[in-house]
Protein backbone atom coordinates (compact mmCIF):
# COMPACT_ATOMS: atom_id res chain seq x y z
CA UNK A 1 0.00 0.00 0.00
CA UNK A 2 1.52 3.56 -0.57
CA UNK A 3 2.21 5.63 2.04
CA UNK A 4 3.39 8.79 0.55
CA UNK A 5 2.74 11.10 -2.47
CA UNK A 6 5.98 11.82 -4.62
CA UNK A 7 6.90 15.20 -5.62
CA UNK A 8 6.87 13.98 -9.21
CA UNK A 9 5.11 11.47 -9.32
CA UNK A 10 5.33 8.31 -11.90
CA UNK A 11 2.22 8.51 -14.16
CA UNK A 12 1.04 5.55 -16.32
CA UNK A 13 -1.00 6.48 -19.52
CA UNK A 14 -3.22 3.78 -20.81
CA UNK A 15 -4.45 4.40 -24.58
CA UNK A 16 -7.94 2.45 -26.05
CA UNK A 17 -9.44 2.77 -29.49
CA UNK A 18 -8.10 4.37 -32.31
CA UNK A 19 -5.20 5.94 -33.90
CA UNK A 20 -6.31 9.66 -33.06
CA UNK A 21 -6.40 8.06 -29.23
CA UNK A 22 -2.59 6.92 -29.83
CA UNK A 23 -2.00 10.74 -30.71
CA UNK A 24 -3.35 12.40 -27.87
CA UNK A 25 -1.71 10.27 -25.50
CA UNK A 26 1.55 11.13 -27.05
CA UNK A 27 1.15 14.36 -26.54
CA UNK A 28 -0.40 13.89 -23.24
CA UNK A 29 2.79 12.19 -22.36
CA UNK A 30 5.06 14.66 -23.88
CA UNK A 31 3.41 17.43 -21.91
CA UNK A 32 3.80 15.39 -18.61
CA UNK A 33 7.50 14.77 -19.39
CA UNK A 34 8.06 18.29 -19.99
CA UNK A 35 6.94 19.00 -16.60
CA UNK A 36 9.21 16.50 -15.14
CA UNK A 37 6.88 13.72 -14.41
CA UNK A 38 8.19 10.20 -14.60
CA UNK A 39 5.53 8.58 -17.66
CA UNK A 40 4.81 5.39 -19.24
CA UNK A 41 2.42 4.19 -21.22
CA UNK A 42 0.71 0.66 -20.54
CA UNK A 43 3.26 -0.12 -17.86
CA UNK A 44 3.63 -3.90 -17.45
CA UNK A 45 4.42 -2.89 -13.57
CA UNK A 46 1.69 -1.92 -11.03
CA UNK A 47 3.85 1.07 -9.69
CA UNK A 48 2.70 3.57 -11.03
CA UNK A 49 1.26 6.41 -8.65
CA UNK A 50 -1.56 7.83 -11.21
CA UNK A 51 -3.30 6.16 -13.55
CA UNK A 52 -4.57 8.22 -16.94
CA UNK A 53 -7.14 5.96 -19.13
CA UNK A 54 -7.60 7.49 -22.32
CA UNK A 55 -10.94 6.03 -23.13
CA UNK A 56 -12.87 5.35 -27.19
CA UNK A 57 -16.76 5.72 -26.65
CA UNK A 58 -17.40 5.26 -30.51
CA UNK A 59 -19.19 1.97 -30.49
CA UNK A 60 -20.80 -0.20 -27.39
CA UNK A 61 -17.80 -2.74 -27.92
CA UNK A 62 -15.41 -0.15 -27.29
CA UNK A 63 -17.48 1.44 -24.86
CA UNK A 64 -17.42 -1.40 -22.70
CA UNK A 65 -13.68 -1.98 -22.97
CA UNK A 66 -13.47 1.49 -21.78
CA UNK A 67 -15.53 0.79 -18.89
CA UNK A 68 -13.75 -2.64 -18.04
CA UNK A 69 -10.46 -0.88 -17.83
CA UNK A 70 -11.75 2.35 -15.67
CA UNK A 71 -12.96 -0.29 -13.03
CA UNK A 72 -9.93 -2.66 -12.86
CA UNK A 73 -8.05 0.70 -12.00
CA UNK A 74 -10.60 1.62 -9.79
CA UNK A 75 -10.49 -1.49 -7.74
CA UNK A 76 -6.48 -1.32 -7.61
CA UNK A 77 -6.90 2.10 -6.15
CA UNK A 78 -9.27 0.94 -3.53
CA UNK A 79 -7.02 -1.72 -2.65
CA UNK A 80 -4.13 0.79 -2.12
CA UNK A 81 -2.14 0.27 -5.43
CA UNK A 82 -2.27 4.02 -6.75
CA UNK A 83 -3.04 7.76 -5.66
CA UNK A 84 -5.03 8.73 -8.42
CA UNK A 85 -7.25 7.73 -11.20
CA UNK A 86 -7.94 9.72 -14.27
CA UNK A 87 -10.06 9.31 -16.97
CA UNK A 88 -10.09 11.26 -20.55
CA UNK A 89 -10.66 10.54 -23.99
CA UNK A 90 -14.31 9.90 -25.98
CA UNK A 91 -16.08 8.25 -23.71
CA UNK A 92 -15.69 10.83 -20.82
CA UNK A 93 -16.03 13.63 -22.96
CA UNK A 94 -19.89 12.05 -23.50
CA UNK A 95 -20.75 10.43 -20.52
CA UNK A 96 -18.44 12.32 -18.04
CA UNK A 97 -22.12 13.17 -15.78
CA UNK A 98 -23.54 9.77 -15.62
CA UNK A 99 -20.04 7.89 -14.70
CA UNK A 100 -19.18 9.86 -12.05
CA UNK A 101 -21.64 8.44 -10.07
CA UNK A 102 -21.72 5.11 -11.50
CA UNK A 103 -17.63 5.14 -10.79
CA UNK A 104 -16.69 7.29 -7.64
CA UNK A 105 -12.95 5.97 -7.42
CA UNK A 106 -11.96 8.36 -10.30
CA UNK A 107 -10.95 11.45 -9.26
CA UNK A 108 -11.16 13.38 -12.08
CA UNK A 109 -13.01 13.39 -15.39
CA UNK A 110 -11.41 14.99 -18.80
CA UNK A 111 -12.92 15.36 -22.30
CA UNK A 112 -11.15 15.02 -25.66
CA UNK A 113 -10.16 18.92 -25.64
CA UNK A 114 -9.86 19.13 -21.72
CA UNK A 115 -5.91 18.60 -21.45
CA UNK A 116 -4.66 21.77 -20.98
CA UNK A 117 -7.36 21.52 -17.89
CA UNK A 118 -5.90 17.90 -17.34
CA UNK A 119 -2.52 18.81 -16.69
CA UNK A 120 -3.33 21.60 -14.17
CA UNK A 121 -5.24 19.03 -12.32
CA UNK A 122 -1.57 17.26 -11.96
CA UNK A 123 0.04 20.78 -10.99
CA UNK A 124 1.30 21.07 -14.53
CA UNK A 125 1.57 23.75 -17.05
CA UNK A 126 0.34 23.06 -20.79
CA UNK A 127 3.54 24.07 -22.77
CA UNK A 128 2.48 25.33 -26.26
CA UNK A 129 6.08 25.72 -27.59
CA UNK A 130 6.28 21.79 -27.47
CA UNK A 131 5.03 21.51 -31.12
CA UNK A 132 5.49 18.11 -32.65
CA UNK A 133 7.28 16.77 -29.64
CA UNK A 134 5.33 13.99 -27.65
CA UNK A 135 6.34 10.75 -26.82
CA UNK A 136 5.64 7.86 -29.53
CA UNK A 137 4.00 4.73 -28.42
CA UNK A 138 4.66 3.23 -31.63
CA UNK A 139 7.48 1.96 -32.87
CA UNK A 140 9.85 5.07 -33.47
CA UNK A 141 10.19 4.61 -37.53
CA UNK A 142 6.66 5.35 -37.89
CA UNK A 143 4.72 7.74 -36.32
CA UNK A 144 0.56 8.49 -36.51
CA UNK A 145 -0.17 12.56 -37.55
CA UNK A 146 -3.05 13.88 -36.48
CA UNK A 147 -3.80 17.00 -39.17
CA UNK A 148 -7.18 18.02 -37.80
CA UNK A 149 -9.57 17.39 -34.62
CA UNK A 150 -13.43 17.24 -34.99
CA UNK A 151 -15.45 16.55 -38.31
CA UNK A 152 -18.67 18.78 -39.96
CA UNK A 153 -20.25 15.47 -41.60
CA UNK A 154 -23.91 14.65 -40.50
CA UNK A 155 -23.22 11.03 -40.76
CA UNK A 156 -26.14 9.31 -39.22
CA UNK A 157 -24.26 6.50 -37.45
CA UNK A 158 -21.49 8.06 -36.14
CA UNK A 159 -21.24 9.82 -32.76
CA UNK A 160 -17.29 11.42 -33.25
CA UNK A 161 -18.86 15.36 -33.17
CA UNK A 162 -20.62 14.19 -30.37
CA UNK A 163 -17.22 13.73 -28.70
CA UNK A 164 -14.56 15.88 -30.60
CA UNK A 165 -16.65 18.09 -31.97
CA UNK A 166 -16.65 20.58 -35.50
CA UNK A 167 -13.34 20.28 -37.59
CA UNK A 168 -10.33 22.16 -36.59
CA UNK A 169 -7.39 21.92 -39.24
CA UNK A 170 -3.97 22.38 -37.74
CA UNK A 171 -1.55 25.15 -40.17
CA UNK A 172 0.23 23.86 -42.48
CA UNK A 173 3.19 25.00 -40.83
CA UNK A 174 2.50 23.36 -37.40
CA UNK A 175 2.64 19.93 -39.15
CA UNK A 176 5.38 20.88 -41.32
CA UNK A 177 7.31 21.72 -37.77
CA UNK A 178 5.62 18.30 -36.18
CA UNK A 179 7.12 16.08 -38.81
CA UNK A 180 10.65 17.89 -38.89
CA UNK A 181 10.66 16.86 -35.41
CA UNK A 182 9.45 12.98 -35.52
CA UNK A 183 11.80 12.37 -38.61
CA UNK A 184 14.23 14.07 -36.29
CA UNK A 185 13.48 11.12 -33.71
CA UNK A 186 13.95 8.41 -36.13
CA UNK A 187 10.42 8.78 -37.64
CA UNK A 188 10.77 7.46 -41.40
CA UNK A 189 7.13 7.07 -42.67
CA UNK A 190 3.89 9.04 -41.08
CA UNK A 191 0.31 8.16 -41.38
CA UNK A 192 -1.86 11.32 -42.14
CA UNK A 193 -4.99 11.02 -39.95
CA UNK A 194 -8.38 12.45 -39.05
CA UNK A 195 -12.05 12.08 -38.95
CA UNK A 196 -12.09 13.80 -42.37
CA UNK A 197 -8.97 14.00 -43.85
CA UNK A 198 -10.26 15.67 -47.18
CA UNK A 199 -12.27 18.36 -45.22
CA UNK A 200 -8.63 19.76 -44.26
CA UNK A 201 -7.80 23.31 -44.88
CA UNK A 202 -11.62 24.75 -45.46
CA UNK A 203 -11.94 26.31 -41.58
CA UNK A 204 -8.32 27.99 -41.69
CA UNK A 205 -8.18 28.62 -45.35
CA UNK A 206 -11.13 28.93 -46.71
CA UNK A 207 -10.06 25.92 -49.57
CA UNK A 208 -9.63 22.17 -48.87
CA UNK A 209 -5.60 22.38 -48.96
CA UNK A 210 -4.82 18.43 -48.53
CA UNK A 211 -2.67 18.46 -51.46
CA UNK A 212 -0.63 21.47 -50.44
CA UNK A 213 -0.19 19.91 -46.97
CA UNK A 214 0.94 17.19 -48.76
CA UNK A 215 3.19 18.47 -50.78
CA UNK A 216 5.10 20.18 -47.80
CA UNK A 217 5.18 17.12 -45.76
CA UNK A 218 6.75 15.64 -48.63
CA UNK A 219 9.72 18.50 -49.05
CA UNK A 220 10.52 17.30 -45.43
CA UNK A 221 14.10 15.77 -45.91
CA UNK A 222 14.05 12.31 -44.42
CA UNK A 223 10.47 11.55 -44.78
CA UNK A 224 10.30 8.41 -46.81
CA UNK A 225 6.93 7.42 -46.88
CA UNK A 226 3.54 9.51 -46.53
CA UNK A 227 -0.04 7.47 -46.14
CA UNK A 228 -2.91 9.32 -46.44
CA UNK A 229 -6.17 7.88 -44.24
CA UNK A 230 -9.42 8.71 -43.77
CA UNK A 231 -10.35 10.53 -47.37
CA UNK A 232 -13.96 11.20 -47.07
CA UNK A 233 -15.89 10.02 -50.73
CA UNK A 234 -18.11 13.14 -50.95
CA UNK A 235 -16.52 16.17 -52.51
CA UNK A 236 -12.74 14.48 -52.93
CA UNK A 237 -10.15 17.13 -53.50
CA UNK A 238 -9.00 15.31 -57.11
CA UNK A 239 -5.78 17.74 -56.58
CA UNK A 240 -4.87 15.16 -54.11
CA UNK A 241 -4.37 12.32 -56.60
CA UNK A 242 -1.49 14.53 -59.19
CA UNK A 243 0.39 14.93 -55.54
CA UNK A 244 0.05 11.09 -54.67
CA UNK A 245 1.10 9.95 -58.22
CA UNK A 246 3.92 12.82 -58.78
CA UNK A 247 5.90 12.17 -55.19
CA UNK A 248 8.09 9.39 -54.69
CA UNK A 249 7.51 8.99 -51.24
CA UNK A 250 3.69 9.40 -50.76
CA UNK A 251 2.95 6.02 -50.91
CA UNK A 252 0.25 4.50 -53.40
CA UNK A 253 -2.23 4.08 -50.75
CA UNK A 254 -5.68 5.55 -50.12
CA UNK A 255 -7.73 4.36 -47.02
CA UNK A 256 -11.83 5.59 -48.40
CA UNK A 257 -14.39 4.62 -46.22
CA UNK A 258 -17.35 4.32 -48.16
CA UNK A 259 -19.42 2.54 -45.64
CA UNK A 260 -21.86 1.29 -48.39
CA UNK A 261 -22.54 0.84 -51.77
CA UNK A 262 -26.35 1.39 -52.21
CA UNK A 263 -28.19 4.87 -52.82
CA UNK A 264 -30.68 3.58 -50.24
CA UNK A 265 -28.22 2.91 -47.46
CA UNK A 266 -26.21 5.81 -48.61
CA UNK A 267 -29.04 8.13 -48.46
CA UNK A 268 -30.32 6.73 -44.78
CA UNK A 269 -26.32 6.96 -43.98
CA UNK A 270 -26.19 10.97 -44.97
CA UNK A 271 -23.02 10.13 -46.66
CA UNK A 272 -24.21 12.95 -49.06
CA UNK A 273 -22.93 10.69 -52.11
CA UNK A 274 -24.48 8.11 -54.75
CA UNK A 275 -23.53 4.52 -55.42
CA UNK A 276 -23.00 6.01 -59.27
CA UNK A 277 -20.58 8.78 -58.13
CA UNK A 278 -18.84 6.53 -55.14
CA UNK A 279 -18.31 3.53 -58.34
CA UNK A 280 -16.92 6.93 -60.72
CA UNK A 281 -14.35 8.46 -58.21
CA UNK A 282 -13.32 4.95 -57.42
CA UNK A 283 -12.31 4.44 -61.33
CA UNK A 284 -11.02 8.05 -61.45
CA UNK A 285 -8.72 7.54 -58.61
CA UNK A 286 -7.58 3.85 -60.59
CA UNK A 287 -7.03 6.13 -63.49
CA UNK A 288 -4.72 8.88 -62.42
CA UNK A 289 -3.01 6.86 -59.73
CA UNK A 290 -1.96 3.61 -61.63
CA UNK A 291 -1.09 0.56 -58.90
CA UNK A 292 -3.01 2.38 -56.15
CA UNK A 293 -4.09 0.33 -53.50
CA UNK A 294 -7.38 1.32 -52.17
CA UNK A 295 -8.54 0.42 -48.41
CA UNK A 296 -12.30 1.03 -47.34
CA UNK A 297 -14.40 0.34 -44.40
CA UNK A 298 -17.51 -0.87 -45.09
CA UNK A 299 -20.92 -0.89 -41.88
CA UNK A 300 -23.63 -3.48 -42.37
CA UNK A 301 -26.84 -3.53 -40.41
CA UNK A 302 -27.54 0.03 -40.48
CA UNK A 303 -31.22 0.45 -39.57
CA UNK A 304 -33.41 -0.29 -42.75
CA UNK A 305 -30.51 -2.27 -44.85
CA UNK A 306 -32.24 -5.02 -46.54
CA UNK A 307 -30.88 -8.67 -47.44
CA UNK A 308 -31.40 -6.85 -51.50
CA UNK A 309 -28.58 -3.89 -50.05
CA UNK A 310 -26.73 -6.77 -49.06
CA UNK A 311 -26.50 -8.19 -52.06
CA UNK A 312 -25.91 -5.10 -54.23
CA UNK A 313 -23.25 -3.99 -51.49
CA UNK A 314 -21.64 -7.30 -52.38
CA UNK A 315 -21.70 -7.27 -56.15
CA UNK A 316 -20.59 -3.71 -56.22
CA UNK A 317 -17.45 -4.69 -54.02
CA UNK A 318 -16.55 -7.15 -56.07
CA UNK A 319 -16.72 -4.72 -59.29
CA UNK A 320 -14.20 -2.00 -57.50
CA UNK A 321 -12.07 -5.04 -55.66
CA UNK A 322 -10.70 -2.75 -52.68
CA UNK A 323 -7.18 -3.74 -52.29
CA UNK A 324 -7.83 -3.91 -48.44
CA UNK A 325 -11.16 -3.69 -46.52
CA UNK A 326 -12.59 -3.42 -42.94
CA UNK A 327 -16.18 -4.13 -41.99
CA UNK A 328 -18.07 -3.09 -39.14
CA UNK A 329 -21.80 -3.74 -37.64
CA UNK A 330 -24.10 -0.97 -36.90
CA UNK A 331 -23.70 0.22 -33.40
CA UNK A 332 -27.19 2.44 -31.91
CA UNK A 333 -25.17 4.88 -30.77
CA UNK A 334 -27.17 7.61 -28.32
CA UNK A 335 -28.36 11.41 -30.25
CA UNK A 336 -26.92 10.32 -33.30
CA UNK A 337 -29.70 10.73 -36.17
CA UNK A 338 -29.81 7.00 -37.28
CA UNK A 339 -31.06 6.48 -33.18
CA UNK A 340 -34.56 7.73 -33.92
CA UNK A 341 -35.11 4.76 -36.34
CA UNK A 342 -35.51 1.30 -35.30
CA UNK A 343 -32.55 -0.91 -34.76
CA UNK A 344 -34.75 -4.18 -35.67
CA UNK A 345 -31.83 -6.23 -37.46
CA UNK A 346 -30.75 -8.74 -34.92
CA UNK A 347 -26.87 -9.10 -33.94
CA UNK A 348 -26.17 -12.34 -35.10
CA UNK A 349 -27.61 -11.52 -38.69
CA UNK A 350 -25.57 -8.24 -38.60
CA UNK A 351 -22.79 -10.20 -37.74
CA UNK A 352 -23.73 -12.87 -40.42
CA UNK A 353 -23.45 -9.74 -43.08
CA UNK A 354 -20.63 -8.39 -41.97
CA UNK A 355 -18.99 -12.62 -42.37
CA UNK A 356 -20.40 -12.29 -45.94
CA UNK A 357 -18.20 -8.90 -46.95
CA UNK A 358 -15.25 -10.25 -45.51
CA UNK A 359 -15.41 -13.96 -47.04
CA UNK A 360 -15.62 -12.43 -49.91
CA UNK A 361 -12.73 -9.86 -49.56
CA UNK A 362 -10.50 -12.86 -48.81
CA UNK A 363 -11.18 -13.88 -52.18
CA UNK A 364 -10.08 -10.19 -53.66
CA UNK A 365 -7.41 -9.78 -51.25
CA UNK A 366 -6.01 -13.45 -52.34
CA UNK A 367 -5.82 -12.29 -55.98
CA UNK A 368 -4.15 -9.02 -55.27
CA UNK A 369 -1.50 -10.57 -53.37
CA UNK A 370 -0.79 -13.18 -55.71
CA UNK A 371 -0.54 -10.55 -58.66
CA UNK A 372 2.78 -9.25 -56.26
CA UNK A 373 4.73 -12.91 -56.26
CA UNK A 374 7.82 -12.81 -58.05
CA UNK A 375 8.12 -8.62 -58.14
CA UNK A 376 10.39 -7.22 -56.00
CA UNK A 377 9.09 -4.77 -53.06
CA UNK A 378 10.52 -2.36 -50.99
CA UNK A 379 9.37 -3.05 -47.48
CA UNK A 380 9.67 -1.38 -44.27
CA UNK A 381 10.38 -3.89 -41.12
CA UNK A 382 8.72 -3.49 -38.08
CA UNK A 383 9.39 -5.74 -35.90
CA UNK A 384 11.02 -9.66 -35.29
CA UNK A 385 8.84 -12.12 -34.95
CA UNK A 386 9.98 -15.40 -33.77
CA UNK A 387 12.11 -16.75 -36.60
CA UNK A 388 11.30 -14.35 -39.39
CA UNK A 389 11.33 -10.10 -39.93
CA UNK A 390 7.72 -8.68 -40.50
CA UNK A 391 7.70 -5.61 -42.46
CA UNK A 392 5.27 -3.86 -44.78
CA UNK A 393 4.60 -2.82 -48.21
CA UNK A 394 3.71 0.70 -49.36
CA UNK A 395 0.17 -1.08 -49.66
CA UNK A 396 0.16 -1.88 -45.99
CA UNK A 397 -0.40 0.45 -42.90
CA UNK A 398 0.35 -1.04 -39.80
CA UNK A 399 -1.61 -3.03 -37.57
CA UNK A 400 -4.52 -3.28 -40.32
CA UNK A 401 -3.02 -4.33 -43.39
CA UNK A 402 -1.37 -7.15 -44.99
CA UNK A 403 2.40 -8.07 -43.71
CA UNK A 404 5.70 -9.31 -45.52
CA UNK A 405 7.34 -12.31 -43.66
CA UNK A 406 11.35 -12.60 -44.27
CA UNK A 407 12.65 -15.55 -42.57
CA UNK A 408 16.04 -14.32 -40.09
CA UNK A 409 17.80 -17.61 -40.70
CA UNK A 410 21.23 -16.56 -42.41
CA UNK A 411 19.94 -12.95 -43.15
CA UNK A 412 19.66 -9.92 -41.13
CA UNK A 413 17.61 -6.64 -41.38
CA UNK A 414 17.60 -4.16 -38.77
CA UNK A 415 14.05 -2.98 -37.07
CA UNK A 416 13.18 0.14 -38.87
CA UNK A 417 15.07 -0.12 -41.99
CA UNK A 418 14.02 -0.54 -45.59
CA UNK A 419 15.09 -3.68 -47.71
CA UNK A 420 14.61 -4.41 -51.22
CA UNK A 421 12.39 -7.68 -50.97
CA UNK A 422 11.05 -10.55 -54.14
CA UNK A 423 7.93 -11.84 -52.75
CA UNK A 424 8.29 -15.72 -53.30
CA UNK A 425 5.03 -16.59 -52.10
CA UNK A 426 1.28 -15.30 -50.80
CA UNK A 427 -1.65 -16.00 -48.75
CA UNK A 428 -5.00 -14.17 -48.63
CA UNK A 429 -3.23 -11.56 -45.94
CA UNK A 430 0.02 -11.61 -45.76
CA UNK A 431 3.57 -12.25 -48.30
CA UNK A 432 6.43 -14.20 -48.05
CA UNK A 433 9.91 -13.16 -49.41
CA UNK A 434 13.78 -13.24 -49.39
CA UNK A 435 16.30 -10.47 -49.28
CA UNK A 436 17.52 -8.70 -52.68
Amino acid sequence: MRTKSHKNPKVNVVTLGCSKNTVDSEVLMGQLKANEFQVEHESAKDDADVVIVNTCGFIENAKQESIDTILRFAEAKEEGQLEKLIVTGCLSHRYKEELKSEIPQVDDWFGTLDMPHLLRSMGADYKHQLLGERLQTTPRHYAYQKISEGCNRPCSFCAIPLMRGGHVSKPIEDLVTEAKHLVKNGTKEIMLIAQDSTYYGLDLYGERKLADLMKSLSDVEGLDWIRLHYAYPSQFPMDVLKVIAERENICNYLDMPVQHMTDRVLKSMRRGITKRRTLELLGQIREEVPGISLRTTILVGHPGEEEEDVQELLESLREVKFERLGVFTYSHEDNTHAHTLEDIIPEEEKQERANRVMEQQMDISWAFNQSLVGTEQKVLFDRLDGDSFVGRTQYDSPEVDNEVWVPAKDQYIRIGDFAQVKITEATHYDLKGTLV
